[in-house]
Protein backbone atom coordinates (compact mmCIF):
# COMPACT_ATOMS: atom_id res chain seq x y z
CA UNK A 1 0.00 0.00 0.00
CA UNK A 2 1.50 3.31 -0.67
CA UNK A 3 2.94 5.62 1.88
CA UNK A 4 0.25 7.71 3.12
CA UNK A 5 -3.14 5.68 1.95
CA UNK A 6 -4.13 4.50 5.07
CA UNK A 7 -4.49 7.78 6.79
CA UNK A 8 -6.49 9.19 3.93
CA UNK A 9 -8.92 5.67 3.84
CA UNK A 10 -9.22 6.20 7.67
CA UNK A 11 -10.50 10.10 7.11
CA UNK A 12 -12.36 9.09 4.26
CA UNK A 13 -14.62 6.50 6.65
CA UNK A 14 -14.60 8.40 9.26
CA UNK A 15 -14.47 12.23 8.68
CA UNK A 16 -15.68 13.20 5.30
CA UNK A 17 -19.07 13.25 5.95
CA UNK A 18 -18.12 16.28 8.95
CA UNK A 19 -15.85 17.82 6.58
CA UNK A 20 -18.80 18.02 3.55
CA UNK A 21 -21.16 19.26 6.22
CA UNK A 22 -18.51 22.01 7.56
CA UNK A 23 -17.28 23.25 3.99
CA UNK A 24 -21.29 23.76 2.85
CA UNK A 25 -21.77 25.66 5.75
CA UNK A 26 -18.84 27.63 4.64
CA UNK A 27 -20.31 27.49 1.13
CA UNK A 28 -22.69 30.42 1.27
CA UNK A 29 -21.81 34.60 0.97
CA UNK A 30 -23.51 35.61 3.43
CA UNK A 31 -22.60 32.68 6.00
CA UNK A 32 -19.31 33.16 4.96
CA UNK A 33 -19.24 36.81 5.60
CA UNK A 34 -20.72 36.83 9.05
CA UNK A 35 -18.15 34.36 10.01
CA UNK A 36 -15.32 36.77 9.07
CA UNK A 37 -16.90 39.50 11.04
CA UNK A 38 -17.25 36.80 13.72
CA UNK A 39 -13.69 36.18 13.40
CA UNK A 40 -13.27 40.06 14.77
CA UNK A 41 -15.96 40.48 17.81
CA UNK A 42 -19.11 39.33 18.76
CA UNK A 43 -21.90 40.60 17.23
CA UNK A 44 -25.86 40.97 17.19
CA UNK A 45 -27.87 40.26 14.70
CA UNK A 46 -28.62 43.93 14.08
CA UNK A 47 -24.94 44.39 13.83
CA UNK A 48 -24.57 41.29 11.26
CA UNK A 49 -27.55 43.32 9.46
CA UNK A 50 -25.70 46.39 8.88
CA UNK A 51 -21.85 45.01 7.95
CA UNK A 52 -23.54 42.40 5.98
CA UNK A 53 -25.88 44.88 4.43
CA UNK A 54 -28.68 42.07 4.19
CA UNK A 55 -32.57 42.08 5.97
CA UNK A 56 -32.98 40.79 9.39
CA UNK A 57 -35.05 37.57 8.41
CA UNK A 58 -32.10 36.36 5.77
CA UNK A 59 -29.95 37.20 8.64
CA UNK A 60 -31.24 35.18 11.23
CA UNK A 61 -31.98 31.86 8.69
CA UNK A 62 -28.64 32.32 7.59
CA UNK A 63 -27.52 32.10 11.60
CA UNK A 64 -29.98 29.33 12.33
CA UNK A 65 -28.03 27.00 9.68
CA UNK A 66 -24.25 28.11 11.09
CA UNK A 67 -25.92 27.39 14.59
CA UNK A 68 -27.60 23.66 13.22
CA UNK A 69 -23.77 23.32 12.08
CA UNK A 70 -22.36 24.26 15.61
CA UNK A 71 -19.89 26.70 13.95
CA UNK A 72 -21.50 30.12 16.38
CA UNK A 73 -23.15 29.81 19.96
CA UNK A 74 -25.19 32.50 21.28
CA UNK A 75 -25.53 34.53 24.78
CA UNK A 76 -28.23 36.76 25.46
CA UNK A 77 -27.06 40.21 26.23
CA UNK A 78 -30.70 42.15 27.56
CA UNK A 79 -32.89 41.85 24.68
CA UNK A 80 -29.99 41.29 22.05
CA UNK A 81 -29.14 37.91 21.26
CA UNK A 82 -25.55 38.28 20.89
CA UNK A 83 -23.30 35.36 18.29
CA UNK A 84 -19.62 34.41 18.45
CA UNK A 85 -17.36 31.88 16.73
CA UNK A 86 -18.11 28.23 18.73
CA UNK A 87 -14.66 27.21 18.73
CA UNK A 88 -10.84 28.00 17.43
CA UNK A 89 -11.34 25.64 14.44
CA UNK A 90 -13.95 28.00 13.31
CA UNK A 91 -11.88 30.80 13.25
CA UNK A 92 -8.43 28.99 11.60
CA UNK A 93 -10.57 27.66 8.83
CA UNK A 94 -12.32 31.24 7.96
CA UNK A 95 -8.16 32.46 8.28
CA UNK A 96 -7.56 29.83 5.87
CA UNK A 97 -10.00 31.14 3.36
CA UNK A 98 -9.14 34.82 3.88
CA UNK A 99 -5.53 34.00 2.97
CA UNK A 100 -6.19 31.67 -0.58
CA UNK A 101 -8.97 34.10 -1.47
CA UNK A 102 -8.27 37.35 0.19
CA UNK A 103 -6.92 40.09 -1.82
CA UNK A 104 -3.33 40.36 -1.48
Amino acid sequence: MPKGTAGAADFLLGDARKAADFLKALGHEGRLLMLCHLCERDLSVTELEQLIMSRQAAVSQQLARLRHEKLVTTRRDGNQIIYSLANERVREMIEVVQRLFGTP
